[in-house]
């Protein structure tokens, strides 16, 4: 199918920027920008993924340069940092939704696994802090043995050790790994890692931020019983 229309970007390159704590390089957003465009087929999210599909790049720099020229962000080389007035923009699109300003308190280790407990546990799973040597864990119920989701949250040491616990989960149960990290510093230093060293669970391999976690934990408990009701068998 044609790919989508550069002012169909825009606004999920902006809500990108955001969830990312308001910076990323251009060649993360070619492939993250994937997600808000379920239409793509296999063929063409494999040619974005792999850099051939190049009206897709030239759509993504496009729709960047008419958000740069009207304020929204500003590009430096390959680095786009959204600005005041595009971080304005693109909340205002989530109004309806109620969406969180994430708080200014430093956010902990403890306090991210307590919110991936809350929300697994929001979405009918069964989520456990310190299983084994995994930070967090979520299974289908108390009496499944087999690890659904694995989450490993890293605001300091060693991200490749967080990344061969992830893989020996996926290895051992097709567990679902994530990755958490607290910085964007540490966002940019995961994705290469994962793209190198650990480049055979880049496919399934989720990494995201404290900020995001934090996002999704607020948003869900007010809607956590409506939630339930969806997964009620």
């Amino acid at each position: 199918m044609p790919i989508p229309n550069v002012s169909s970007i825009e606004m999920p390159i902006l809500q990108e920027l955001v969830a990312v704590g308001g910076s990323d390089n251009l060649q993360f957003l070619y492939e993250r920008l994937i997600a808000y465009f379920p239409q793509l087929s296999n063929e063409e999210i494999a040619e974005i993924k792999n850099g051939t599909n190049k009206y897709w790049r030239k759509a993504v720099q496009t729709a960047g340069k008419i958000l740069d020229e009207n304020g929204l962000i500003s590009r430096d080389r390959g680095n786009w940092t959204i600005t005041k007035k595009g971080k304005a923009d693109a909340e205002s699109q989530f109004s309806d939704f109620s969406i969180y300003k994430t708080e200014s308190k430093t956010l902990s280790h403890s306090d991210i696994q307590k919110f991936l407990v809350k929300i697994g546990e929001s979405l009918g799973f069964y989520a456990e802090t310190e299983f084994e040597y995994y930070d967090v864990i979520w299974r289908e119920t108390l009496k499944n043995q087999r690890l659904s989701h694995v989450f490993e949250v890293q605001s300091k040491g060693n991200i490749d050790s967080a990344f061969a616990k992830l893989k020996r989960a996926y290895e051992a149960q097709r567990s679902k790994p994530f990755l958490v990290v607290s910085t964007e510093r540490d966002l940019n230093r995961a994705r290469l890692s994962l793209s190198r060293e650990f480049h055979d669970i880049e496919p399934v391999t989720k990494i995201l931020t404290f900020a995001q976690i934090q996002q999704v934990h607020q948003n869900l408990a007010n809607i956590a019983e409506i939630i339930r009701e969806f997964l009620l068998k």
